[in-house]
């Protein structure tokens, strides 16, 4: 399972810290009660008192109060009671454990940075008034009752600063899972505890027992610095589902048998009418039943290009609809919508992922139950071959030894240095985990639409083949013809035509010819803009090296005839991104298959494909599509990177093994993702891959420097040459573990990008 601390920063801190208190009372008393009861009578009952009694009451009040009033309401008011229904009814267990792990910390835990400052203040009257292991250092005084001072800030120094610790190793040993937080725990307990035993041996008992409070002061301090560090340098704002929530408007016109009503779109039912003006998001899934136009839904499919809509089309929530005024029948809503289907993908998606295991914890899980068997057997063997004390002795020196304070700064140290390069080289990490993870990246699975192309249908190319007119006047002629056109194409070139300020002549008797394209007159001169077929038809050739530039990238040509010549083409298409064609050469160098994944139809993804060289693509995919080709990769033991920018790929960019946004995409990916490109350039990906690999590199290394001289210092902690003399001295391991903290910083310091 991910480190507890990773599933706190990850959950609480998209979720908890937006919602007003008073907001929250009064939207889920809109929920129905009863419906309520039998949805939460799902969740494990034990699960559910054991981590609300963690939950500290005056935190809570704290957190609860900074969630902000306007942005709940904005958010709860898109859900319709059926669609909370759905959300409350499908909670299984595990997901419960997921989201109420996260509510824990940020209630329970409170602030690192807080934490870690006034662990700080109580920390430093024991480091000054404590031995270390027994060892008088240089700078430290004592003074009558100082040492009852310590055990004082001591007690206190571990229930509040020690308090992640023990409540994320209470959670890892419930999920059979311990890791960090319970080695981390098992170190401070035994440090205390045996100092607790030291300070009564000593003052009731006079006999003299080494206590451990400078180690249980120093290693609690350490710890939370690391989980600081972490936490600034790992940014994780954002929530995709509340994104996607977003999409829709709040308020929608209803058609009644009087007139237009304006209403909260939580009041609409299936089956009702509205009416979608130019402009605005569809409110729901639908049938137009009257008008015509042409909607956008490159950020919910990812098809690039408009797409013409008339009666008896369907459409979806969250799309925008364009120059159209339209009416449309509800055909699905809050639960039975679009969107919420793919919410229900992406909160899925991102509760599998949160299984991961990161190497750190993975270290920190043998070492547990290597310092736990080592430290038993001490005590048993050195009860029988000396007494008690010396026993005792052994067994905590083994356990505070197996839990060496380089370890907690090992991985933050690295995380903290390599999000600062990444973010140099235009990268914004998200999940530390997609470092680890990206060493192992056999296929990068690349949306189309945005990511290899720039997202947008427009102009990519215009050829004059006349003599005696200009460019600018032959673009005047077309403007004339589709000036009064209401389809995808015709958008794309009036846009066109306006950005290069280009005058449109006046066209007459303009007539929408189907399966063709668009006749008229202008001048006195019969105009058409034709397809392909129609030129072929009338037996009109092209220069093939004309049209096979535009061809090979996917576009749609039009050709203007004047008086049945060939005057002129225009072409229109999602334009490939220049760096695109050298960034899939590059990734097949480095061993790993890019796969092209889009919405588009099969003759433009092919056309792509071929001009970049790419040998797997997948066309006309909806997000399930998607995410059912990622789940099946990953589940098949594929470890696959998934690059998209579009709200349909943010249920693969969750379910991926490290899913990378491209930065000028929607909000709804960046959030589902774990890296984000922010200079939408896809050869930044490739520098991911180099930052992951030389990451990983120091990782294991400071591992190794944080937790590897254990192989040696368990074994001698634990006596296993006394036969011979030789026993590891406390204060010995006190300096092993101090310069293993020096070398894992400096080793920390050195990572970079190698050019």
């Amino acid at each position: 399972m991910k480190s507890n601390h990773e599933k706190y920063h990850e959950q609480m801190d998209h979720d908890m810290s937006k919602m007003n208190h008073e907001q929250m009372n009064h939207d889920m008393s809109k929920m129905d009660h009863e419906h309520m009861e039998h949805d939460m009578s799902k969740m494990n009952h034990e699960h559910m008192d054991h981590d609300m009694s963690k939950m500290n009451h005056e935190q809570m009040d704290h957190d609860m109060s900074k969630m902000n009033h306007e942005q709940m309401n904005h958010d709860m008011s898109k859900m319709d009671h059926e669609h909370m229904e759905h959300d409350m009814s499908k909670m299984n267990h595990s997901h419960m454990n997921h989201d109420m792990s996260g509510m824990d910390h940020s209630m329970h835990m409170g602030n690192f940075k807080q934490k870690f400052w006034l662990s700080l203040i109580l920390a430093i009257p024991i480091i000054l008034f404590s031995p270390m292991m027994g060892m008088e250092l240089p700078f430290q005084i004592s003074f009558p009752g100082s040492d009852w001072l310590v055990l004082v800030l001591a007690t206190l120094l571990f229930f509040y600063g020690g308090q992640p610790f023990l409540a994320g190793a209470k959670m890892e040993l419930k999920d059979k899972s311990p890791a960090m937080m319970t080695l981390i725990a098992m170190g401070i307990t035994v440090a205390y505890v045996y100092s607790l035993y030291s300070f009564v041996a000593n003052h009731f008992f006079h006999t003299h027992v080494m206590d451990f409070f400078w180690e249980l002061a120093t290693l609690i301090v350490i710890m939370l610095l690391g989980h600081w560090i972490e936490m600034n340098a790992v940014s994780n704002a954002g929530n995709a589902l509340q994104k996607l929530a977003e999409l829709l408007p709040d308020t929608v016109t209803r058609l009644t048998d009087s007139g237009e009503e304006k209403v909260s779109l939580q009041e609409v039912k299936e089956g009702e009418h509205l009416l979608v003006r130019a402009g605005d998001k569809m409110p729901t899934d639908g049938v137009i039943e009257k008008g015509q136009t042409t909607v956008d839904e490159s950020a919910v499919t990812g098809e690039s290009r408009g797409v013409k809509k008339d009666v008896g089309d369907k459409v979806i929530g969250g799309s925008v609809n364009g120059n159209g005024t339209i009416t449309i029948k509800v055909t699905g809503t809050g639960a039975s919508g679009y969107l919420a289907k793919v919410m229900e993908m992406v909160r899925q998606a991102q509760a599998q992922k949160s299984k991961l295991e990161n190497l750190a914890d993975k270290v920190a899980k043998w070492l547990f139950y290597i310092a736990l068997i080592a430290g038993i057997l001490a005590f048993v063997i050195w009860l029988f071959v000396a007494d008690l004390s010396t026993a005792l002795n052994r067994m905590v020196t083994v356990f505070v030894i197996a839990c060496p304070h380089a370890l907690g700064l090992a991985i933050p140290l690295i995380v903290a240095r390599s999000t600062s390069i990444a973010a140099k080289e235009g990268l914004l990490l998200k999940n530390r985990n997609a470092l680890e993870n990206a060493t192992e990246i056999q296929q990068v699975l690349l949306d189309k639409t945005g990511t290899l192309t720039a997202g947008t249908f427009a102009v990519t190319g215009f050829v004059n083949f006349s003599n005696e007119k200009s460019d600018s006047q032959v673009l005047g002629l077309i403007g004339a013809l589709e000036a009064s056109a209401n389809h995808p194409i015709a958008t794309g070139i009036m846009n066109y035509l306006k950005e290069q300020a280009i005058t449109v002549l006046k066209a007459e008797n303009v007539e929408n010819i189907s399966g063709v394209g668009l006749a008229g007159v202008v001048d006195g001169q019969k105009l058409a803009i034709v397809n392909e077929a129609e030129l072929q038809r009338r037996d009109i050739s092209v220069p093939s090296e004309v049209n096979y530039t535009y061809e090979e990238q996917g576009n749609t040509i039009s050709y203007l005839l004047v008086e049945d010549q060939l005057m002129a083409l225009i072409a229109l298409g999602d334009q490939v991104k220049p760096e695109a064609k050298s960034f899939i050469q590059a990734l097949k160098e480095r061993g790993i298959e890019p796969v092209m994944l889009t919405g588009d139809n099969e003759h433009a993804a092919a056309s792509v494909a071929k001009y970049l060289g790419l040998d797997s693509y997948y066309a006309q995919l909806l997000p399930e599509d998607k995410e059912a080709i990622v789940s099946q990769l990953t589940k098949d033991g594929k470890k696959v990177a998934m690059v998209g920018d579009g709200i349909n790929d943010a249920p693969s960019l969750a379910r991926a093994t490290v899913g990378i946004a491209i930065g000028a995409g929607t909000d709804v990916a960046i959030d589902s993702a774990d890296v984000v490109l922010t200079n939408s350039n896809p050869e930044d990906i490739l520098r991911f891959l180099d930052l992951a690999k030389e990451t990983r590199k120091k990782m294991v290394q400071n591992l190794w420097w944080g937790a590897g001289y254990n192989i040696f210092a368990i074994p001698l902690a634990a006596g296993i040459l006394a036969p011979i003399g030789i026993i590891l001295n406390p204060a010995v391991g006190a300096i092993l573990m101090s310069l293993s903290t020096v070398i894992v910083a400096l080793n920390a310091m050195t990572l970079k990008i190698r050019k």
